[in-house]
């Protein structure tokens, strides 16, 4: 039996950096909300024992692809919890709608909705604190999409308080280039040294995004989207990818705007949501 799932996009309505570990990575003050727009897989559970992902990526290997490897990961840990089913196997179809490298957490989206659809399927038997903590080892931001509720984000973006933002409308736009994270945090001139705030302390100020200057300044398809969008409403990055978003009150007003746009932005409208369509959906499962 074909069965359904959502994996929506994120973004990050404001992202702060408050300073550098001894890792190498980097303590964030984030706002995480889902919207009603993302990619969509269809699994079928089946005696296989193995995982079949149906429509590769170009360019990404099954092993790399967090698919697979969400996958996997939940055999191999159900296996040692004793909770796998014998030859438990899956295929696996994709509908991509989230460019890589855009910010929109597509790759995590998609890991957290294997875990969570799987476990379901296979009836492995996990919490969802339990799934969260195994996302954390394929990515930062698989846990937020794993909990399934709009997050204030602290550490790596793993410590994660629920919060209610106001769900407004977004048009959101891609820059047509794949930016790699590392690229960001790697760069020189990046900001790193934004105070912690309280979450009601940074509610009450304008958001920003202290990855948008540097991204800004290397690639110049990020400038030029940035400074066309805030021309009509507030705009920033979200994360450290490629797309950017402007921020509305309705529907109507996102839609005009994206209707002025000139040929070379590729963009869609989106409401933003604090409840992953993701959770919405499961109880229909």
């Amino acid at each position: 039996m074909i069965t359904t799932w959502p994996a929506p996009a994120k973004l990050n309505l404001f992202l702060y950096i408050t300073g550098r570990r001894a890792d190498g990575y980097h303590n964030l003050q984030t706002l995480f909300q889902f919207l009603d727009y993302g990619d969509t897989l269809h699994i079928t559970p089946d005696n296989s024992g193995t995982i079949s992902l149906l429509t590769p990526v170009d360019g990404v290997a099954d092993e790399q692809n967090l698919i697979v490897r969400a996958a996997r990961l939940l055999m191999q840990q159900a296996t040692l919890a004793g909770t796998l089913p014998a030859d438990a196997g899956a295929a696996i179809t994709i509908d991509k709608q989230l460019p890589m490298g855009g910010g929109l957490g597509g790759g995590s989206s998609n890991a957290a909705t294997v875990l969570v659809a799987l476990n379901q399927l296979w009836q492995t038997g996990f919490t969802l604190d339990q799934l969260a903590t195994m996302g954390l080892t394929l990515g930062a931001d698989v846990p937020v999409f794993v909990k399934g509720h709009a997050a204030f984000a602290e550490g790596v973006g793993e410590q994660l308080q629920p919060v209610n933002p106001p769900e407004k409308w977004y048009l959101v736009a891609h820059a047509g280039v794949s930016i790699p994270t590392p690229l960001v945090f790697n760069d020189p001139e990046l900001k790193r040294d934004t105070p912690l705030r309280a979450f009601s302390h940074i509610m009450q100020s304008p958001f920003s995004n202290d990855c948008e200057p540097a991204v800004r300044k290397r690639f110049r398809e990020v400038e030029q989207l940035v400074s066309w969008l805030l021309e009509y409403a507030p705009s920033r990055l979200t994360g450290t990818g490629a797309c950017v978003f402007a921020e509305f009150d309705t529907e109507s007003a996102a839609r005009q705007v994206l209707e002025l746009a000139p040929n070379w932005l590729r963009g869609f409208v989106a409401r933003g949501v604090n409840v992953s369509p993701l959770h919405r959906n499961l109880s229909g499962q």
